[in-house]
């Protein structure tokens, strides 16, 4: 793809496949992405059965929106559910532009007491399923040679807090899944970013769905450190700026924003955040590492795709 081609202002409604759909910022995305005019392809696990509800109020919520709203079924952990899933996508849009990686579960708790299955299925969900909808994804953004690949990442993996170690070490890989997949796809016409999203302690489910570690033998023995797991929700909120929590609507403005950005203008990472932690202050000098990185391995000539 050359650079004027690159640089041509996005005209036409995109098609979207969002993954983990069905709450928080997976739901208000579709929504906003709707309402903005694009073609939204909400994906959820069982949406005519278990969360039958939630599919239906993503459709009466963009009923009257300039765009649409489908509810497509797809989970993260089988690789055939989403390979189903893109092939109906593109049976119905006839391609797809952009791909929203945001299905992730929270889990909070002492380190110690998860077991190793529970960390390992922490990966599966926030890390690997990503890379399933990527080998479903990816062909056929090769064959059309372009897209983009917008990754709802953390900012947990740039400060990472206390008692969420299988969740902030699952979201380090994912970034680094999508640093790497970059590095791939860029000579495809395929472009990435990676948005931040800061703390939300209210507006999703990610807190109240959190999962805890079954070794409730090796949490209680971490009594020294009790006071501070059960006052997490507490703290959290004193790291709000002004003492408001944040709205998570402004990860849903920030994906509209990106996919609404002309071609070739979209950037690396951005974040958005209500606690103003300083994401943006170690994104910087990570940047510069990796345009480092790439003069030292001799393949700058990528650096105009990425």
């Amino acid at each position: 793809m050359s650079t004027a081609t690159q640089t041509t202002q996005t005209t036409r409604p995109q098609t979207v496949l969002v993954t983990g759909a069905g709450t928080g910022m997976g739901a208000l995305s579709s929504i906003s992405l709707a309402q903005a005019g694009h073609r939204v392809f909400a994906s959820m696990r069982d949406p005519e059965g278990r969360n039958a509800q939630k599919a239906q109020a993503l459709i009466a919520q963009t009923k009257d929106a300039p765009g649409e709203l489908s509810v497509v079924e797809l989970d993260v952990l089988s690789e055939e559910s989403a390979t189903a899933a893109v092939e109906r996508v593109v049976r119905q849009a006839g391609g797809l532009d952009v791909v929203v990686h945001n299905a992730a579960h929270l889990l909070v708790g002492v380190t110690e007491a998860f077991s190793p299955e529970e960390v390992l299925r922490a990966f599966d969900v926030n890390a690997v399923g990503a890379l399933r909808v990527n080998r479903a994804v990816l062909p056929v953004m090769r064959r059309q040679e372009s897209g983009l690949l917008l990754w709802i990442g953390s900012g947990t993996t740039r400060a990472i807090p206390p008692f969420l170690a299988p969740y902030t070490a699952a979201k380090a890989a994912f970034d680094a899944f999508a640093e790497s997949t970059a590095w791939d796809v860029s000579a495809y016409g395929i472009e990435t970013t990676i948005l931040m999203p800061g703390v939300f302690t209210h507006g999703t489910a990610h807190f109240a769905n959190a999962a805890f570690p079954a070794d409730t033998e090796r949490t209680a023995a971490y009594d020294k450190i009790a006071p501070f797991l059960a006052s997490m929700g507490e703290d959290t909120e004193r790291m709000m700026v002004d003492g408001v929590s944040a709205d998570p609507q402004i990860v849903a403005d920030e994906v509209v924003r990106v996919v609404d950005l002309p071609v070739g203008r979209r950037p690396r990472r951005t974040v958005a955040d209500g606690s103003d932690y300083g994401a943006e202050i170690i994104n910087g000098a990570a940047e510069e590492l990796r345009l480092r990185l790439a003069r030292r391995m001799g393949v700058t000539r990528l650096l105009d795709r990425l």
